[in-house]
């Protein structure tokens, strides 16, 4: 922001959370085609550029330079990263690729512009090719690639530390204990908890909200983080033509009766629930006011600065990557990690096994060689070890048991370009309950495998609507997952829109293409 055994469950296409909302331009501009081959470009040399989110690391200038120094003599070319805040990355990197632009390799996802850029040859296709680089495919398990692959093809390298995804909270754990909360193992503890810090009164915001994915806040993807149905019963994961764009929900029991059945997210009672509970929340205080214009990076430094009790995870093992920061900001600040599944981590909810994130080649204006020599360097735990985690001894030193100690502000987004599980180090920070929780998520069986796991809707027959729909998501639904609005006044609003824009087009094209998907698997 990836479950019965995988081993037991064959994959061929890449399914997760659809593809990101604002594409309307760059579908204009976007082929039909479906070539897929980057040019040699006279070989690796020269420099590879790549394209990253978030801005760039502190001192990021001083690990460049011993990245270039050991990667032209190891490799013959040098790196150079050119960083697009999170809040214009989405559609900055899309038009980069429609506008053919020379760089090598971007992040690229099913929740930014993946599926698309396929559809429309954009991106090289790296299934034979991985076998020729015997770092980075010692690093890249069967499994992995089998359930990441579309149709038999890799159209991108998965950056995961994880077997499986779920997102969750991690929280203030000093507060949580002088509030009386010394461990949280359900959303009502939780909700409690919200609400103490708000009584408590002294500047801190209970929950700091991000600008770029508030869906995650209420539609289950299996989980949202407020939809206490979903966290009840994580058996469903939406699904959308565009990532951030209309999200369907697909019947539960459409594995048996053979019908996808899909109803806007309006429609589920959960989502819904989710809704009316997001507006008091914001009307309470609970939730950030300015939730709906700051981007990642702006809550992830007002959390470390000390304003929030809580904010959204992952269960990659990165969370307490802000404790030496908040730590420096507020002494004897503690972090754990909330999970408030039923049942607990025994509960098994729905997975895909897809990666969340992709390194991709540009196979109009890249080199796919210089591309993927790179990621070959990059999977030699030292050379993934500079770049992920800067200069040992100046931003971090080794740990025991294969962790690391943070000694530095230096942070780089390694999930889009140097994730490999088999060299990720675990942070020295890392909370008891997040790494609990992070172990859990490492193994295949602790989950179910979604029905429609394998499921990537095309977007060719409904492109126009899907375009038309985006700026519906964006000027009406998204007010909604952040609570700024009315939501019953809201509601009429978007359905009305929505309708407009091809609601009824891209639901029966959505059902179509479950129901064959269910047919063939």
């Amino acid at each position: 922001m990836i479950p019965s055994n995988i081993a037991n469950s064959p994959f061929s296409r890449r399914g997760f959370l659809g593809l990101a909302g604002g594409l309307g331009a760059a579908l204009a501009l976007s082929s039909c085609g479906t070539g897929t081959s980057a040019s040699a470009g006279g070989g690796a040399t020269g420099t590879s550029t790549v394209i990253l989110p978030s801005t760039a690391p502190t001192s990021w200038n001083a690990v460049l330079s011993k990245v270039n120094s050991k990667l032209k003599a190891d490799a013959g070319f040098e790196l150079d990263a050119q960083f697009i805040i999170w809040s214009n990355y989405q559609q900055q990197s899309l038009l980069k690729f429609t506008a053919g632009e020379s760089f090598d390799t971007a992040l690229q996802a099913q929740w930014l512009n993946m599926a698309q850029l396929q559809q429309s040859g954009s991106l090289a296709d790296l299934t034979n090719e991985i076998a020729n680089y015997p770092n980075l495919k010692a690093t890249l398990p069967a499994k992995l690639i089998e359930s990441n692959s579309w149709d038999g093809h890799l159209w991108g390298i998965p950056q995961v530390n994880s077997a499986a995804r779920l997102q969750h909270f991690s929280i203030r754990q000093d507060i949580a204990e002088k509030l009386g909360f010394a461990e949280i193992t359900d959303y009502e503890q939780l909700e409690r908890f919200f609400y103490a810090v708000k009584q408590k009164n002294d500047g801190t915001v209970a929950y700091g909200a991000a600008s770029n994915s508030g869906y995650l806040h209420a539609v289950p993807v299996p989980t949202g983080m407020f939809n206490t149905a979903s966290w009840d019963s994580p058996d469903t994961i939406a699904r959308a033509f565009s990532g951030k764009g209309l999200f369907f929900i697909l019947d539960k029991d459409a594995q048996k009766s053979g019908s996808s059945r899909p109803i806007p997210f309006w429609e589920n009672d959960g989502v819904i629930d989710a809704l009316r509970r997001i507006r008091k929340y914001q009307e309470d205080g609970i939730i950030n006011a300015d939730a709906l214009n700051s981007d990642n990076a702006t809550i992830k430094s007002q959390f470390s600065a000390g304003k929030f009790a809580a904010a959204w995870a992952m269960t990659d093992g990165i969370s307490s990557n802000t404790l030496p920061a908040l730590t420096k900001a507020v002494p004897g600040a503690a972090l754990a990690n909330v999970m408030p599944l039923k049942g607990g981590l025994s509960a098994k909810p729905n997975q895909t096994f897809q990666a969340d994130n992709f390194v991709v080649v540009n196979s109009k204006g890249g080199n796919l060689e210089r591309a993927l020599k790179l990621q070959d360097w990059l999977s030699v735990k030292e050379n993934h070890d500079l770049v992920t985690y800067g200069i040992e001894g100046t931003d971090w030193e080794p740990a025991d048991g294969n962790k690391f100690k943070q000694i530095s502000d230096y942070a780089f987004p390694g999930y889009a370009l140097s994730w490999r599980g088999s060299l990720e180090r675990k942070s020295a920070n890392m909370s008891a309950s997040e790494e609990k929780i992070f172990d859990w998520a490492q193994n295949f069986d602790n989950f179910t495998v979604d029905p429609f796991a394998s499921f990537i809707p095309d977007a060719t027959p409904v492109k126009q609507q899907i375009a038309a729909m985006a700026n519906v998501i964006t000027q009406f639904a998204n007010p909604l997952f952040y609570g700024v609005v009315d939501v019953d006044s809201q509601l009429d609003k978007l359905k009305k829109a929505a309708d407009g824009a091809g609601l009824s087009q891209l639901q029966a094209e959505m059902e179509k293409q479950a129901n064959a998907h269910l047919k063939k698997a």
